[in-house]
């Protein structure tokens, strides 16, 4: 790890943070292969707007770097991730490690009858700007969450569809 994921940041990101944010989706598709689309890192700018995803370090595995760059218009917000755990097919853990977003994150696959996957996508950030931050972040959550579970659904359309992974 280095720059702003030195040891002690890097633990201290790895910590809940206070704006947390949980998206579910049913998707009509194996664990096994909801799983693979997920962790298909790439292709999640397939399945959120406006993103760019790469694989920056490793091989999209446990200990790799991610980074997901989101533009709209002149604005862009980068995010770095460090893949911390892999459970296959069942859960992946991840750090966001960047400047402006930090906290943990983690994506469940839970099989269920008839070939289904639930898919849980949580996330607890830390409020950038202090006070601000928190105050900022009741008005903030509500396009996360709908942001989030629209980006779910569309991933749960394209793995349908055998468009993902």
């Amino acid at each position: 790890m280095t720059g702003a994921e030195g040891s002690a940041g890097f633990a201290e990101a790895a910590q809940p943070g206070a704006a947390e944010v949980t998206a579910t989706v049913i998707v009509e598709a194996p664990a096994e292969r909801v799983f693979a689309a997920l962790t298909a890192w790439e292709r999640q700018s397939d399945w959120i707007p406006f993103t760019t995803v790469r694989v920056v370090e490793g091989d999209g595995g446990e200990g790799s770097l991610i980074e997901a760059v989101t533009a709209l218009g002149p604005a862009a917000l980068r995010d770095e991730m460090r893949v911390v755990r892999v459970d296959a097919p069942y859960e992946v853990g991840v750090v966001h490690c960047g400047r402006l977003l930090r906290g943990p994150g983690v994506l469940r696959c839970t099989p269920m009858d008839r070939d289904r996957t639930q898919v849980v996508w949580h996330e607890w950030f830390h409020l950038p700007g202090g006070a601000a931050g928190r105050v900022a972040w009741p008005v903030l959550w509500p396009g996360s969450k709908f942001s989030l579970t629209q980006a779910l659904k569309r991933f749960a359309r394209l793995v349908e569809q055998g468009r993902l992974p």
